[in-house]
């Protein structure tokens, strides 16, 4: 049972929230219990709302996010990431069972995408002090600057997400994957 509230219907969330909220109703046919969660911050899901869909225009494709997203969630043992970025991964990303393994691992089974997968572990373990083999691998591998400040972005994002989870313990309403297995 999640040790913060999640309101049960976007109704019972606060008024300033449900916009957003039925925004994600309609992008994703359901409202996932992280975004109801985060829903009793109004400033707090526009913003993760906000950063999410910035990112969602940039230059990095949305495998290569999904990819980070893995990544950071296993990292960080958010088990409700895990389970939501592994669904998405091969429903809507359409990563196979085998990426979202490597993923899980902190790489990748395509080549310039591991570089970016590898960077954002490192990002994640070290808190942004990288050392200067870790970026100049991800330039070698052929990111810009914008993709490295993109893809620094996502770990942010993700690292957002994991610590709200892991903080509330939210229930998991997506096939459950365990960071442990």
């Amino acid at each position: 049972m999640s040790r913060l509230t999640i309101p049960a219907t976007i109704d019972a969330a606060p008024a300033a929230s449900q916009p957003g909220l039925h925004a994600v109703q309609k992008q994703l046919g359901s409202v996932p219990n992280l975004f109801r969660l985060v829903a009793q911050s109004p400033a707090l899901l526009n913003a993760y709302l906000g950063f999410s869909q910035a990112l969602s225009g940039g230059l990095l494709d949305g495998k290569t996010r999904e990819r980070i997203a893995l990544a950071v969630a296993q990292v960080n043992g958010c088990d409700y990431c895990l389970a939501a970025h592994s669904y998405i991964g091969a429903h809507v990303a359409k990563l196979d069972a085998a990426e979202i393994a490597a993923n899980r691992r902190g790489g990748s089974t395509d080549a310039k995408a591991d570089a970016a997968v590898h960077f954002a572990v490192a990002v994640t373990e070290q808190r942004g002090r990288v050392d200067s083999a870790s970026l100049e691998a991800v330039k070698a591998a052929g990111y810009s600057e914008a993709e490295i400040l993109e893809i620094i972005g996502a770990v942010a994002l993700n690292v957002l997400t994991n610590s709200v989870n892991n903080v509330a313990q939210t229930d998991v309403d997506f096939p459950a994957v365990s960071a442990t297995a």
